[in-house]
């Protein structure tokens, strides 16, 4: 294997094609552009496999690019088989707390744990978790992704999975900003719009952004949705969102992620190149490629990009800080163990 490139990240996340990495994958990701990694269901086999993959893209580069992964349980669980606990969907948590809120706090901490330590077991920083939208029952692509239609509940079941991740030294990623629930158009499919005031969404929408933020929360993804009522762009190619409210109301001062922008709810601001720019230029500071290699490679052929001071330590501070262990030394961790009992009776 070659050395390591001693090569500043870049703001592009790029996915790769199987269980190990080709020469094309080593290519794009030695490119000076790309600063990360997301991961799907088909680069996973077996733990041992994609901690094997991890390591060789940490390998690849100094500093090493971020790793990370859709990972947020129910439906939305790249990994399952193979020793990785099945993770309830957070409505169940949503369900549990209109019965008992201690206990649904307690067990969405648990499922931070688990998300959280199972990852770091296989080499993966982060994953795009907690989905802070709200189900306003209106929204099949959110559905039960989504804790509960109760912005309070919401706010405080999220910080607590955001508390667990925590605990096993990765970061959380709020989604997606300011709310996507209350459309039912799928941003990966249509252009979802949303024809509500500011007014209406601040008082609900953004109540768990405003719980989160103060409690450090490390990375945002907005929505692909336009809310014509406040800015005719998508909420992330939105100076006014991403600029005016995220960064200047609400003070966030994490990394903004784009949504993928070969998602349909891109394309309004052109080309892959433009959406790129067009992110960017907004105030997201890393931008998502996902199942389009075409579109990688033209984008890193054109994109120009200089990096904004103190961007690099912001990115660095993404990474996960666990110690890497395998996943089957878990057992030995009374943590992970009393977080999947935790878990185990929200599922029973």
């Amino acid at each position: 294997m070659r050395s390591a490139l001693k090569l500043n990240p870049g703001p592009v996340v790029l996915d790769v094609a199987g269980h190990a990495l080709t020469d094309e994958d080593r290519t794009r990701l030695r490119h000076p552009l790309v600063g990360g990694v997301i991961l799907f269901a088909r680069n996973y086999a077996t733990p041992e496999q994609v901690a094997a993959l991890t390591a060789e893209i940490r390998a690849l580069r100094h500093p090493r690019l971020l790793i990370s992964v859709d990972h947020e349980g129910g439906r939305v669980q790249r990994f399952r088989q193979g020793g990785y606990t099945v993770v309830p969907p957070m409505a169940s948590l949503g369900r549990l707390w209109d019965r008992d809120r201690r206990e649904a706090i307690k067990a969405a901490r648990a499922a931070g744990v688990v998300i959280g330590s199972e990852l770091a077991a296989t080499g993966i920083d982060l994953s795009f978790t907690p989905v802070l939208d709200l189900d306003y029952g209106y929204s099949g692509v959110i559905g039960d992704r989504a804790f509960h239609r109760d912005p309070e509940a919401v706010g405080e079941l999220a910080g607590a999975v955001m508390d667990g991740l925590r605990s096993q030294g990765m970061a959380a990623v709020g989604k997606h900003f300011p709310g996507h629930g209350h459309v039912s158009a799928d941003s990966h499919l249509e252009v979802p719009v949303d024809e509500r005031e500011f007014a209406l969404i601040d008082a609900a929408d953004l109540l768990p952004y405003r719980r989160l933020i103060p409690r450090g929360l490390d990375a945002v993804m907005p929505a692909h949705v336009i809310y014509p009522a406040v800015d005719a762009q998508p909420a992330g190619f939105s100076l006014v969102w991403l600029q005016q409210v995220l960064r200047g109301t609400l003070q966030f001062r994490g990394i903004i992620f784009s949504d993928d922008l070969s998602m349909e709810g891109a394309t309004v601001a052109g080309g892959i190149i433009a959406r790129a720019t067009a992110a960017l230029r907004a105030g997201c500071d890393l931008v998502v490629v996902c199942n389009r290699s075409d579109a990688a490679d033209e984008l890193l052929d054109g994109l120009q990009w200089e990096p904004p001071a103190g961007w690099d330590a912001r990115l660095a501070a993404l990474h996960c800080n666990a110690s890497l262990r395998r996943l089957g030394e878990l057992s030995s961790d009374p943590a992970w163990l009393a977080a999947r009992d935790e878990l185990a009776t929200v599922l029973a």
